[in-house]
Parts: structure tokens; sequence; C-alpha cells
């Protein structure tokens, strides 16, 4: 068959598929971030393999410009009003929750004998997130108070944090394993890939902005946003700076910055779900069995702290800030979904330290198929819990009490 028509082909079944996902998750417990992974799991190589080869392709592609958009999108919850409202309390939290991560996986894995350069090199990967399938989730339910408000803040500066723990760690590990004279590179590479992100969001945001309050609103905006968004994701790759944290900073910027800020994200915001659409179901098609079932002891210790650390992380950095108990309390288990920047990490401690490749990559493969696949259920069942999601969402977005 000619390869336009399986392409067509297959670009139509997965948005018909999405559009499933979306009906089923606006009326049943499951959000249709968790329904999609697992429709993709299904057509994936794992069970159906309906999908063609080239669709290992279009996933690299597909989710840089999803996760992008995802990031822009969060840059909009950094404004200086919005710090001004909680930034202390979503400071806190975040460092919380990272710090507390971190520690309880290092100190659980030490003490049950792991190596010290293992239980390092997983408690930085342990705080990372997946600020894809939670702005997902919080939009789906229709939330907007302070819980969800705060929530996508945190979401929005994990990364940014996470990456300066897990250079740290992972050029403790160098150190400890003999390779000290790695260990200032390590760190640089880390100031240097969070540095050079927010570099680049502010260069280009301040442009965007200007060209915000100039051009009218419909395709001259939208055309401006994918245009500047996507190009700050390339760039960023092309730097091998994080595009996640650069497109934040971009949409942090336009946001403070321009006089009609609103317009670029409400353009964002109306040809996003398709990109998200293709995004998780691909993830999900990535998804093996194989690698959920060699988990092991080590996987299970790691999921147990991980959870552990950011419930206490939450709740210490609530009680710091003096933040409402509710959000206190559950604000790490909202947090509980980790996707594509923990594998990166992971990949990258495996490059560093090829004698434990076999034991890391494993361990986190297999526990973020369980957070992917648990962590939207959780952060959805919180976002009700809390009163900022009531009953279900129906087709139109608006919440049914």
């Amino acid at each position: 068959m000619e390869q336009s028509i399986v392409i067509l082909l297959t670009l139509g079944g997965l948005f018909v598929v999405g559009l499933l996902a979306d009906l089923i998750g606006r009326r049943s417990p499951l959000p249709r971030v968790t329904l999609l992974l697992v429709l993709g799991f299904i057509a994936g190589p794992s069970v159906l393999d309906l999908l063609p080869d080239f669709s290992e392709i279009w996933f690299p592609v597909i989710t840089k410009m999803a996760l992008a958009m995802v990031g822009f999108l969060l840059g909009e919850q950094m404004t200086l009003p919005a710090f001004r409202k909680r930034g202390k309390t979503v400071l806190y939290m975040a460092i919380g929750r990272i710090m507390a991560a971190s520690a309880i996986v290092f100190l659980a894995l030490s003490l049950l004998g792991f190596p010290p350069e293992l239980a390092l090199l997983l408690a930085g990967i342990a705080p990372a997130s997946a600020p894809a399938a939670i702005v997902d989730v919080v939009h789906e339910s229709g939330a907007s108070g302070e819980f969800s408000q705060t929530l996508l803040g945190t979401v929005a500066i994990d990364d940014a944090w996470g990456l300066l723990v897990f250079s740290f760690l992972l050029a403790a590990a160098e150190a400890l394993g003999g390779s000290g004279g790695h260990a200032a590179e390590i760190l640089m590479i880390g100031a240097r890939e969070v540095g050079g992100a927010v570099l680049l969001g502010i260069a280009l945001g301040i442009p965007m902005a200007y060209l915000t309050g100039c051009l009218r609103e419909g395709e001259p905006t939208q055309a401006e946003a994918l245009g500047l968004v996507f190009l700050c994701a390339g760039l960023a790759v092309w730097w091998n700076v994080s595009y996640i944290l650069a497109a934040m900073v971009l949409g942090a910027t336009v946001a403070n910055m321009a006089s009609h800020h609103k317009r670029p994200f409400c353009a964002i915001e109306g040809i996003e779900w398709p990109f998200m659409i293709l995004f998780f179901l691909l993830a999900g098609a990535s998804l093996h069995l194989e690698e959920l079932l060699g988990v092991g002891g080590l996987g299970v210790v790691y999921m147990v702290c991980r959870v552990t650390g950011l419930i206490a992380g939450g709740w210490i950095g609530g009680r710091i800030s003096h933040a409402d108990p509710t959000l206190s309390r559950w604000m790490g288990l909202a947090v509980m979904p980790q996707a594509g920047v923990a594998l990166g990490m992971a990949l990258i401690a495996a490059q560093r330290f090829p004698s434990l490749e076999k034991t890391v990559l494993p361990v986190v493969i297999g526990s973020t198929v369980v957070f992917e696949l648990v962590g939207p259920v959780v952060t959805r069942r919180v976002l009700l819990h809390v009163g900022d999601a009531n009953g279900t969402v129906e087709q139109t977005g608006e919440v049914n009490t």
C-alpha cells in the first residue's frame, strides 16, 4: 500500500481513538491520559502491533512538539501577580518534594545495602514528574481552584529544580566512583542546561511579547504562537538545553510583558489536543510488558520511597510556607505521574555508569510505566477530593456536580 495512504489511515485512526478516549474519560473515573496510554499499549508491538514502523520515527518529534506546548502553557502560571499570591507556597512545596523524594530514596537504598552510586542515581531521578499528564488532567477535569493553580505552579518549576538536583547527585556518584575529575563538568552541564534554557526563553519571549500586542486575534496570533514555540523547542534541542524549561520561560516572559498576553495561550490551547493525542498514544505504544515485569524488588522499593518522599515533601513544604492544610496533605500525591524527563535522566545515568545500566534502566522504565498509568488516575482523584473538580466533566468542559 502506498505510504501516503498508510499515513492518512494511521492519523485518522489515532485521532478517532483519541476522541473515543476523550468521551470515555469525561464519563468515567479514568482520565483520558491513562485511557490513551492503555489504548496505545494495546495497539503497540506488545499486544496487537497495529502501528506502522514510521510511528517510531514520529514519536521523538511529536514528543518535543507536545511538551513544548505544555511548557509554554505552564509559563502562563508564572506571572508576578500569581507569584505574589502563591509564590512562597509553590517554591517551598516544589523544593520540599524534590529534596524529600531524593533523600528517602537514597537513605532506603543505602540501608538495604545497594551500592551508593546506584542509590545516588535513583535518588536524582525520583523527583522528576510528568508535566503533560498533570496539565491534561487539570484541564480535562475543569479544575480551577487554589489547589489546581498551586499544582500547576509547582509542576512548572519542578523540571528546573529537578535537573539541578540530578546534576549534583550524578556528580556526587561520579566522585564516589573514582571519576571525580568529571564532577565539576557534570555540574557545569546541569547549570548550562538550566541557564541556557532560561536565556533562550527570555530572548525569544521579549520579541514575542511585542508581536502579541501588535497582531490581531485569530490566524496571525496562532501562526505567531506555534512558530515561536516550535522555534524555541528546536533551538533548545540544537543547543542541548531543556526545551520544556525554555518553552516555559518563553510563556512566562510573554505572560508578564505582553499587553494582550492571553491571545497566544488561547491559540496554543486551541490546537494542542491533537498533538497530545498522538503523544500519549505513541507513548503507550512504546511501553513494553517485559519492562514492567522486570522491575523486581528494587523497583518496588524505589516506587514506594518515591511516593513516600513526594507526600512527605509536600507536607513539609506546605507547613514551612504556612499553606492551607489541604495543599500540604494532598499535593505530593497529585504529582505522582512520571514520564519522559525521568527516562532522559536514566539514559544519562546509564551512559555515565555502564556497569549499572542493566539495573538503572529496567527500574526507571518499569516504574515509569506504573506511574504513567496510575499517576493520572491519582491526580484526578485528588482534584475531586479537594473540591477543585466535582462530578463528571461533560464534553463541553463544564463540571457537573
